[in-house]
């Protein structure tokens, strides 16, 4: 049976408490699913704003999952955690074509990124149907090239604000898609760990020079897979501060309810 995020159970110790890694911390969660031009059922999870109001969304597209990537993938899962409560974020996880995780197996097979462009349109359509503003891709290694190669095209493009990328290969995007960013002229938020197993901050720099509202942010001692709670937070940091549009460090102290993961 997949994991239902409203059986949390939150607790306040009475005193501030660290934020670290399995700290869940409040917001509306639920289950959702996504339907696909082609017929498909993707799962995923929606996590808003205790409060109900929404401030940015996040539609996150995660690592390769032929390699271990799924919606939760540990820096978006700590997004879902901690984002609606610390920033007014909701954060729309879901798994693509054929990916399993907790929550469950999405319908279809792996589609090698070409029949994923359909499950980016399917992701945006529910987050314009739910009226959640403010939309903002995120992409993750594998996620990056879905956002480069599907964002800058109808009708996504349309109903993104812009996308932020972490740790872009640019295997599968190439430069006829940077050029369609390029013209769109939305902004793009491009973290780029120093020690990156695919494209570290120079080859990277050269390679987005291409897109002139590119903004890219190296990242020092982080890696592909943004291991450890300074890099992961770090990411985080950069998210929220691009998507609401000033500079931000979010707090690493939460006083109130506080949950963690069923072992």
């Amino acid at each position: 049976m997949a994991f239902d995020p409203a059986s949390l159970d939150f607790v306040d110790p009475g005193t501030p408490s660290a934020i670290r890694a399995s700290t869940i911390l409040p917001a509306h969660r639920e289950n959702i699913e996504l339907r696909t031009a082609d017929g498909l059922t993707l799962v995923g999870e929606l996590a808003l704003p205790a409060d109900g109001v929404v401030r940015a969304t996040l539609i996150t597209l995660h690592p390769l999952p032929t390699h271990g990537g799924f919606m939760d993938s540990h820096v978006f899962k700590k997004a879902s955690y901690r984002l609606p409560a610390l920033a007014g974020i909701a954060v729309l996880r879901f798994n693509t074509r054929g990916t399993t995780s907790p929550r469950g197996t999405s319908d279809g097979v792996f589609g090698e990124g070409d029949a994923e462009r359909l499950d980016v349109a399917a992701a945006v359509q529910f987050a314009v149907d739910r009226g959640l503003p403010n939309r903002w891709l995120v992409g993750w290694s594998f996620g990056t090239e879905l956002v480069l190669k599907y964002g800058a095209l109808a009708p996504v493009a349309q109903a993104v604000e812009g996308a932020v990328l972490l740790s872009p290969p640019l295997h599968r995007a190439g430069d006829s898609d940077l050029a369609l960013w390029a013209e769109l002229g939305k902004p793009l938020t491009v973290l780029v760990p120093e020690f990156d197993d695919y494209l570290q901050p120079a080859a990277a720099a050269q390679r987005f020079a291409a897109i002139p509202q590119a903004h890219l942010v190296a990242v020092a001692g982080a890696k592909h897979l943004w291991v450890g709670e300074k890099y992961a937070a770090r990411a985080l940091n950069e998210i929220a501060s691009t998507v609401l549009g000033a500079a931000m460090d979010l707090p690493v102290q939460w006083q109130g309810p506080v949950a963690v993961l069923p072992a």
